[in-house]
């Protein structure tokens, strides 16, 4: 197949670049503007199928009304919030406005509250509301506004800011890294090419998908980030290979068709490992993840397809001109790399490695779990306010009410009961006994809403997200009555969202692990091979998750990163670190195994193979994590902590993996079991023969 795309980028050029225009022409048009259909509301990281959302959808169809606050106008001047609430009572979609009583007046004194329960209606609806309420009160001073129904919609738009500002810093960067890493100007502008194409292709598929799937904003920040990593990634290995086939055949349709049988069966391996990592997301419910998951699945495969059909187009047509604009000394360090010498750096260290490779094993591995204990000690939190900037009106709206009101009312914890109207007695009971648990602060008086169903609001005296809210949430839903009782609210959202993170992540886990290890066979033949990776895997992520606690949980480098610290990472992160990471471990160890074997395939001794595979790709490993960090990283200049949190640790992982485990590790490690490292039984050895993909 490998074989046949290159004859095809040969002999059909013109019209494989022809067909890759007019592609990319569409994708821009019809996927140009998927940025604004993806969805930006509601909350992203909750469970549809929770009790949460079970008791919510309850409440709301019996009262007509949504289930919570969604709205507040905070207002400067308590004497000013009545005409402020007749204001908001006026909107169509409002069903009742929560003001005049002493929890809406601040401990001072000096500002009040109104707050909005809209009516039963689509998000859409209440979307047009909240743009005509922001349009009302613009222009009064002293009045903000917030609550959730302005605060997704606020994080969507930040993330759109982030994005283009992240473009803006990564590309210049990328491309002068790319005339030094690629030895040219020419070869420099490929993995622009490559990115550009992946990144706009994925957009026209994810504008399709999105048409019958919603999928969440911030997809996009993986899809761009990945889109570039990868496009650079392959570009990179492809190019090098195209050199060294230039080098050894001079340039035509052959040295095309050994570039793709060897980088290409690399980069087809890469890709599938990528997409099976990222396909494990898909298994959980939540949107952030399974968005995630789908476009970090599509983004792979593009990359691989521009890589594997349109960039042998522009090879073929550019043969030896890929060296043009190069200044003269590159020109001559990457002929030294074509020609494969065996003095480099790189067959250095890895030589000196293996002589000494129970040492070197052991203090790597050191190194790494010490760092990886820090994750043992991981608090986790959930989306909110507290997730945009302190410069955005509605963080600074949920910020006075944590801090000058006696309760947040967008943060309480509602208790619903299913008895009828004439079960009131048992309902009051209920309402006493939740009031003598430990961790509440009041209850209010029971309200029927119809159709069987009561509703108790309930404030804890933690945090919405703390410890002590969660207890009173389980201690709510364990209590033995005659009627049936649910819970829901922000406290319980998070306490559902970490069973079902914690449910199917054994299944993601399993994906990941079954998919690797299969594919890793394919490519090796090995047994051993694909187990050594996967532990490798674990050390890479521990390492990475434990710096995320000691940069974000524990406050450091605030100043540097620009963030304040929530004492807690957000809880999915590292379910998507660790799919994302665990792809990228994956694909860096495809490129290093793949030479080692082609080296031992050739006749070289076992050692001779690893220093020899570690040379032909050390130089290259470490351009494209340098690359992709720079892609990646450049989120960490975002407003989102959580999306600072994939950039940094997504960055962190792939240093990590470049350097400790593909220079010290990998090779120790080859070192001490020798032959042993191919090890598989015979019926296995046999059906790799016949299944195995080979050059």
């Amino acid at each position: 197949m490998l074989r046949a795309l290159a004859d095809i980028a040969s002999r059909r050029t013109r019209l494989v670049l022809g067909l890759t225009g007019i592609l990319f022409i569409v994708a821009i048009g019809v996927g140009g503007p998927v940025a604004g259909l993806l969805d930006t509301g509601g909350n992203p990281f909750t469970d549809p199928n929770s009790e949460t959302e079970q008791v919510r959808e309850r409440l709301e169809a019996a009262a007509g009304e949504k289930a919570g606050v969604g709205l507040i106008a905070l207002v400067e001047g308590r004497e000013r919030v009545a005409a402020v609430a007749s204001t908001l009572r006026d909107d169509p979609a409002v069903a009742r406005v929560l003001s005049g009583g002493p929890g809406n007046v601040s401990k001072d004194g000096g500002s009040a509250y109104a707050g909005v329960v809209f009516r039963d209606v689509d998000d859409a609806e209440i979307d047009d509301a909240v743009e005509r309420l922001e349009t009302e009160f613009e222009d009064q001073p002293g009045v903000k506004l917030g609550g959730a129904a302005l605060a997704g919609p606020a994080v969507g738009e930040q993330v759109g800011e982030d994005i283009g500002r992240a473009e803006l810093l990564a590309f210049p960067i990328i491309f002068a890294l790319s005339l030094l890493f690629f030895r040219g100007f020419v070869a420099a502008l490929l993995p622009l090419f490559v990115g550009v194409l992946t990144i706009f292709g994925t957009f026209l598929v994810l504008r399709f998908v999105n048409e019958v799937l919603p999928l969440s904003i911030f997809a996009l920040n993986l899809v761009i980030a990945l889109g570039l990593g990868l496009a650079i990634d392959y570009s990179l290995f492809i190019v090098s290979r195209y050199r060294e086939e230039i080098a050894r055949s001079g340039a035509g349709p052959e040295a095309l068709r050994r570039t793709l049988a060897t980088a290409g069966r690399t980069v087809l391996f890469s890709t599938l490992t990528v997409a099976a990592a990222l396909a494990a997301l898909m298994v959980f419910p939540q949107q952030f993840l399974y968005s995630m998951g789908l476009g970090g699945m599509v983004v792979a495969l593009i990359a691989a397809t521009v890589s594997l059909v349109s960039l042998p187009a522009l090879l073929a047509l550019l043969g030896p001109r890929i060296d043009s604009l190069a200044p003269k000394r590159l020109r001559g360090a990457s002929e030294r790399v074509a020609r494969g010498e065996r003095a480099g750096g790189w067959y250095r260290l890895s030589r000196a490695v293996m002589r000494r490779p129970v040492l070197i094993a052991t203090l790597t591995a050191a190194v790494l779990l010490l760092l990886g204990s820090q994750f043992l000690r991981v608090d986790f939190t959930g989306f909110s306010a507290e997730n945009l900037p302190k410069s955005s009106e509605p963080r600074q709206v949920d910020d006075a009410l944590d801090a000058e009101f006696p309760a947040n009312p967008s943060s309480s914890t509602i208790v619903s009961a299913t008895a009828g109207r004439g079960e009131a007695n048992e309902v009051a009971s209920l309402s006493t006994e939740i009031e003598g648990l430990p961790g509440v602060a009041s209850v209010e008086k029971p309200r029927y809403l119809g159709d069987d169903t009561w509703r108790v609001d309930v404030s804890s005296t933690g945090d919405p997200l703390g410890d002590q809210s969660q207890d009173l949430v389980e201690s709510i839903r364990s209590l033995q009555t005659p009627v049936g009782v649910g819970v829901t609210g922000d406290t319980a959202d998070f306490v559902d969202q970490q069973s079902s993170l914690g449910s199917r992540l054994p299944i993601g886990i399993a994906i990941l692990c079954v998919t690797t290890f299969v594919l890793l066979f394919l490519l090796t033949g090995s047994l051993i091979l694909p187990l050594k990776a996967l532990l490798m895997n674990v050390l890479t992520l521990s390492a990475a998750f434990g710096l995320l606690v000691l940069i974000f949980q524990d406050g450091r480098l605030e100043g540097l990163l620009s963030y304040q610290s929530e004492g807690a990472l957000e809880a999915t992160q590292p379910v998507l670190l660790f799919a994302l990471v665990f792809g990228l471990s994956t694909d860096y160890a495809v490129f290093l195994l793949s030479r080692i074997k082609e080296g031992r395939d050739g006749g070289l001794e076992d050692d001779e193979a690893v220093a020899t595979g570690v040379e032909r790709t050390g130089r290259i490993v470490t351009a494209a994590a340098a690359l992709f960090c720079v892609a990646i990283g450049a989120f960490a200049t975002s407003e989102i902590i959580f999306i600072k949190e994939l950039g940094v640790g997504t960055a962190l992982a792939v240093i990590i993996d470049a350097t400790l485990i593909r220079a010290l590790l990998v090779p120790s490690l080859m070192a001490l079991l020798g032959r042993r490292n191919w090890w598989a039984p015979a019926p296995l050895r046999r059906l790799h023969g016949r299944i195995g993909l080979t050059d």
